[in-house]
């Protein structure tokens, strides 16, 4: 392979690199978005767990949005479980179902960003044996 072709093969694989660090950046993202809703959740049916006795309460639905609710009965939680699927559960359970999703986003999120390391690292690695050959070519 001549230098001249393998700068072009350097150069389109840096840029796969770039493409891929920027989808790695918009999952990381996401995952930062549904670990704060799941925060926000959480905090939520903790309050609403202290609310014994009150009957009307506002419930927030996100962004700064509440609404007016009575509460009859804030011992238990419904809980989706996946594929739809929702089931009633006590809000310890809820708390922790909702904690152990959290953990799972972070553990994802600790993975994703190791992989954006790795991909910037072999990048970097890439870029400059591009310009080295770039250098000798002009040599």
């Amino acid at each position: 392979m001549t230098k001249e072709n393998e700068i072009a093969t350097n150069l389109s694989m840096i840029e796969y690199y770039k493409e891929q660090l920027a989808s790695i950046d918009m999952q990381i993202q996401y995952l930062q978005a549904a670990v704060a809703d799941y925060h926000k959740a959480k905090i939520t049916v903790e309050q609403l767990d202290k609310t014994k006795g009150v009957e009307d309460i506002l419930v927030p639905v996100g962004l700064g949005v509440f609404i007016n609710a009575s509460t009859k009965d804030t011992s238990k939680v419904l809980v989706d479980i996946g594929a739809g699927i929702v089931a009633e559960k006590t809000v310890d359970d809820a708390i922790k179902k909702i904690d152990g999703r959290i953990e799972a986003l972070q553990e994802n999120q600790k993975k994703l960003l190791s992989m954006a390391q790795q991909l910037q690292t072999e990048a970097v690695e890439l870029s400059n044996k591009t310009q080295k050959l770039v250098d000798e070519t002009r040599e």
